[in-house]
Order: C-alpha cells, then structure tokens, then sequence
C-alpha cells in the first residue's frame, strides 16, 4: 500500500465523522440560542412585571389598567354609567378601555426589549 492510498483511505473514514461533528455542533448551537432565548424571555418578565398601564374611554369615566402580563388590575367606572339605560355604552367603553391599555402595555413591552436588545437570534428578525 503507497502512502497517497492510505492517506485516501483515513480521508475517506474521517469525512463522514466531521460531517457528523459539525451537525451535531450546529445542534448544540441551536439548543444554547433556544436557552439564550429562554433567559432574555425571563429577564423580560423581570422588567415588565411591576409595570401597568391604564386605558381610559368615554371620556375617562372607564378606566381600566393592566399590569405587565395583560392581566387587568382594575376598574374604574363613573357612576353615570351604572344607569340600566346606559348599559350599551358603558359595554363599549369596557371593551374600548381595555384596548387602549392593552396597545399602550405592548408598546411598552416593546421599548423594554429594544431597550435590552431585542431577542435577536440568526435567522430571526425583531420588527
């Protein structure tokens, strides 16, 4: 056996071991990226936790606020509104309360993560 066969011959046999090694590396870097995913994801609830956000509408006689999780904390409602015959409007003015702080908690949800640098991954684009 000449030297450039046996060298053929150890080529030949590491190859698909390399191969094997770097895809198996790719699935550990994936597998950090998820866990580095996972910590910025925590490290996010952290920050938004202690925040709220209030929505008003009718003209500030509903107020509702959230807190960090969307959960609602509270609800203000104008005595004006507790008529039987105003129930349609003070309906409305929930629904359109909650949206307006839901929208304002997301755009400060936004902020905290532009603010601790997006959750950016490769392959993954923050908006």
């Amino acid at each position: 056996m000449d030297s450039q066969t046996t060298n053929t011959s150890v080529v030949s046999a590491v190859a698909p071991f390399n191969f094997y090694l770097f895809k198996n590396m790719s699935v550990f870097t994936k597998l950090k990226q998820f866990k580095d995913l996972r910590d910025q994801g925590k490290k996010l609830q952290g920050a938004i936790g202690n925040e709220t956000s209030s929505g008003q509408a009718a003209g500030g006689k509903v107020v509702i606020i959230v807190d960090g999780t969307l959960k609602i904390k509270a609800v203000e409602i104008d005595n004006e509104l507790l008529s039987p015959d105003k129930k349609n409007k003070l309906q409305d003015a929930i629904k359109d309360a909650h949206n307006d702080a839901q929208g304002k908690m997301q755009r400060i949800v936004s902020t905290k993560m532009q603010e601790m640098g997006g959750f950016d991954m490769p392959g993954m684009k923050s908006k």
